[in-house]
């Protein structure tokens, strides 16, 4: 699969993400946040984000994806997604620094089916690249959380 076509497919496994940041407020205080009263779901979906995102700079492709949500795997299959990545993130360069913008809880994400969602925001640095990261996660029926959708924006 072209990775045009790849981004294509991540994005429609991500086509809520957009619409749940633009909604959100500007970044709270450290202390609003952690009066969230979300903000035990949130710490834990952002967990789930980064664990998955180490897995991608570590370049373990398959690990990432047998790590991903069922609807994840369903969306991208493990032959397409270990063709495209690499060619996603191979040219931003090694990880510099990343951050941790903002975490979103919601319950509901249009085209998907009532849940637990968390959307993260990541600011991240890589030696060619600065990318916004937004990475979905969900818990699923096992009451794991994990990355329902990927969606890498370079920054210009």
């Amino acid at each position: 699969m072209k990775p045009i076509l790849f981004l294509a497919a991540l994005s429609l496994a991500l086509s809520a993400t957009g619409a749940v940041l633009a909604q959100a407020p500007a970044a709270a205080a450290p202390d609003a946040a952690a009066a969230s009263p979300n903000a035990e779901f949130e710490s834990a979906g952002k967990n789930a984000a980064q664990g998955w995102l180490l897995l991608l700079d570590r370049q373990d492709w398959g690990t990432a994806w047998d790590a991903s949500s069922a609807v994840f795997r369903q969306s991208v299959p493990l032959g397409t997604w270990m063709d495209a990545i690499p060619k996603v993130r191979q040219p931003y360069g090694a990880l510099v620094e990343r951050q941790a913008v903002e975490a979103i809880y919601k319950t509901s994400l249009p085209g998907r089916p009532d849940g637990q969602y968390v959307t993260v925001m990541f600011a991240s640095q890589y030696k060619n690249q600065n990318v916004q990261e937004i990475i979905t996660t969900v818990r699923e029926g096992d009451g794991r959380w994990r990355v329902t959708g990927y969606n890498p924006k370079p920054v210009k």
